[in-house]
């Protein structure tokens, strides 16, 4: 550190490299801050193992925290943790949503001094519909949430009710409602565009496009491969940060489909996993000849629920069924072979919000990839793959007997949701925040 310091001070040392070399060391240093603690006003009957007591209509699987990795009565929903979102600017507000539909809205800015110990309580509650004075809330689980990218003052929220829903977070009310008539397992807002598109992946094949403007559901998305239903539930989208028009949409039918919305057959392009060269341009420069897509070409050997882009958008990065993350040229459609070992759990039918570490953090081509890994966040190098370091404290895992239906495995402890905070004033530090399912959570 004394000799960066120096090279700092003789000039030898730009700010920007000076900055990249201390935030490397600082990801790859990341653990459990069991000081911070969530308690959402829910407390259990008893307190066993630390686990605190269930009825028989909450499966093992779906009891949770947003907590500190204790043993503990505390729970931000102890019915589990579905879906988190953080806005951006402030790094401020987040919203937690729960396996029993709850919403819950928490300002991180009450502690003062991250060093110190503290217990965050939620400064405004969503009750499920039909319970209390709500009749506006989801009637069942959550499965994404997600600020408005330009206004903290909106987020969005999806449920197992087949709804797409718009509150307002200074009030913690209802804005608008959207009924797709297909359970909701994600969607995306643009973090660029201009048009107020909302992508929805649903039970249905079609991605849902949902235009907040006009309050209606304005296009589906289907591709001849997914006429007839033959390619299953669409498990996870993601809008390019580079190109405002352009979607990614990943499927159960091993798929991942790149769309341009602007265009009346927007199909622009499947991923192929065995396409190692992609699109490449002639040799005058010029761009690449179009070329019509595969209609057999599959990214995954199994369900694809997880997408993310970097920030730049040159990269697009895939999870799947068949324990494979696979990281994609988005200039050529090239599968670049970055290898992340067997290492990979991801069996879960709902969306995994992996993400790349911010742009700026870490030296060109060395960024980071944040992966929930069932009972851990495994930090990886995004092009080699390499682990740089795994984040626990969630408790013991243990798998239950048997599967749950659609042959997802019970696992408990399960890391469902994390989202990254990257501002935040009053002495706070940047770092991941984690949703688990049936135990002390973390942060």
């Amino acid at each position: 550190m004394n000799s960066l310091l120096l090279e700092r001070s003789s000039g030898s040392l730009g700010p920007n490299a000076f900055a990249r070399i201390q935030t490397s060391a600082l990801l790859a240093s990341f653990a459990a801050a069991p000081r911070l603690r969530f308690d959402g006003g829910e407390r259990a009957s008893s307190d066993s193992g630390g686990h605190g007591s269930r009825t028989s209509s909450q499966p093992a699987q779906n009891a949770g925290h947003v907590d500190a990795g204790l043993r503990t009565s505390l729970w931000a929903h102890q019915a589990g943790v579905g879906a988190l979102a953080l806005e951006r600017f402030d790094g401020r507000i987040l919203v937690s949503g729960g396996s029993d539909a709850t919403i819950k809205l928490w300002d991180l800015e009450q502690c003062s001094n991250p060093s110190q110990s503290h217990t965050y309580r939620p400064v405004a509650v969503v009750p499920r519909a039909g319970s209390g004075s709500s009749a506006a809330g989801h009637r069942f689980g959550i499965t994404h949430l997600s600020f408005y990218p330009f206004d903290s003052a909106a987020f969005l929220s999806c449920s197992h009710d087949q709804t797409l829903k718009l509150w307002s977070t200074e009030r913690a009310s209802v804005s608008g409602s959207f009924d797709l008539g297909a359970r909701v397992y994600t969607h995306a807002v643009s973090p660029i565009a201009s048009h107020l598109l909302v992508a929805c992946g649903t039970q249905h094949p079609a991605v849902r496009l949902v235009d907040l403007r006009s309050s209606a559901a304005v296009q589906s998305l289907v591709s001849p491969g997914q006429i007839g239903g033959s390619a299953g539930a669409t498990l996870a989208v993601a809008w390019s940060p580079a190109h405002e028009h352009v979607l990614a949409a990943g499927s159960v039918d091993g798929a991942v489909r790149i769309w341009d919305v602007r265009k009346s057959n927007g199909l622009v392009a499947l991923l192929d996993q065995e396409d190692i060269t992609g699109l490449t341009a002639a040799g005058d420069g010029a761009p690449p000849p179009p070329r019509a897509p595969r209609t057999s070409a599959k990214a995954h050997a199994g369900p694809v629920n997880g997408l993310a882009w970097t920030d730049d958008g040159a990269y697009l990065v895939s999870a799947g069924h068949d324990r494979r993350v696979r990281v994609w040229d988005a200039a050529t459609g090239a599968n670049t072979l970055a290898s992340f070992g067997p290492s990979i759990r991801n069996n879960q039918m709902g969306t995994v919000t992996m993400f790349v570490s911010p742009v700026g953090l870490t030296p060109p081509g060395q960024e980071l990839l944040f992966f929930p890994n069932e009972t851990e966040i495994l930090v990886m190098d995004l092009h080699e793959g390499t682990i740089v370091t795994k984040l626990r404290g969630m408790g013991p895992a243990v798998a239950s007997v048997g599967t749950q239906r659609g042959g997802e495995r019970a696992i408990r402890n399960r890391v469902t949701s994390i989202v990254w905070r990257g501002a935040g004033g009053g002495g706070s530090s940047s770092g991941v925040v984690m949703g688990g399912s049936n135990a002390p959570g973390g942060i």
